[in-house]
């Protein structure tokens, strides 16, 4: 029998974090779990310390392989993993203990919910909190995901439904996780806890500058994509503001 939930962790270059965010997941107060963790070709102790981590607990495997970039690597993580609830932590990021617990409880009791999701605080270097996630602010809606990206940033997401969505599209080089929620958001019910169990670290090497701006145009695909699916790209399409917030306006019928 395999665990309920699989974890994924990956990490590049992420000696200085991944440690606490392996422990954060193995001091879950919900057990019945196993963790992957994998490296993506790091230049640095990120194999070592998750290697010392699985030498004190069964749970953790780590998978270790040439770069392969973050879409890819999870995309390959995740076809590793074989719970019916799946989830992935950032390598510098970490959960609250009971994030597992409540997050399960929501789809064991709910079967018409595929996928669960969870406030978050923002967290510095030393695991200070900062900041409660601006994102958490906005309430779910399917419609309303179409322009704000409020499923962010822990989820826990039923496997039968993932596939069913088609998982991760590697043809994205980042905002794979934005266009993943939009197409369940499409086809399942989603649920919020409105609770910080996940901590989201801002650190000086988290997102770069040039990142941040291909976070942004791979969003606009996302959204893009959406209104296609969903029978709108003819009357709207996405209006990307210097910003970095998304509006829709009517097409001109007339050209």
């Amino acid at each position: 029998m395999y665990p309920t939930v699989s974890i994924i962790i990956r990490g590049y270059n992420r000696e200085r974090y991944i440690g606490r965010a392996i422990e954060s997941v193995l001091a879950q107060t919900y057990q019945d779990f196993d963790l992957l963790v994998w490296d993506d070709g790091s230049s640095d102790g990120t194999a070592k310390v998750a290697i010392e981590c699985a030498k004190k607990d069964s749970r953790v495997r780590l998978a270790a392989y040439d770069h392969r970039g973050a879409v890819k690597s999870l995309k390959s993580a995740l076809a590793d993993t074989f719970g019916p609830y799946l989830c992935w932590v950032d390598s510098d990021d970490t959960l609250a203990p009971t994030a597992l617990e409540e997050t399960a409880a929501v789809l064991d009791g709910n079967p018409s919910v595929g996928m669960v999701y969870t406030d978050y605080q923002v967290i510095d270097t030393s695991d200070q909190v900062k900041s409660y996630g601006r994102r958490c602010r906005i309430p779910y809606s399917k419609d309303r995901l179409l322009l704000d990206f409020m499923t962010f940033h822990f989820r826990l997401i039923r496997r039968s439904v993932f596939e069913q969505a088609g998982g991760i599209d590697d043809e994205f080089r980042c905002a794979e996780d934005y266009d993943l929620c939009l197409r369940l958001s499409e086809i399942t019910e989603i649920r919020r806890i409105q609770k910080p169990l996940y901590h989201y670290r801002i650190h000086p090497k988290s997102v770069s500058h040039e990142m941040r701006l291909e976070q942004v145009n791979w969003s606009r695909e996302a959204i893009s994509r959406a209104l296609k699916r969903r029978g709108l790209s003819e009357r709207f399409e996405v209006d990307l503001q210097i910003h970095e917030r998304f509006s829709l306006k009517r097409r001109n019928p007339d050209g």
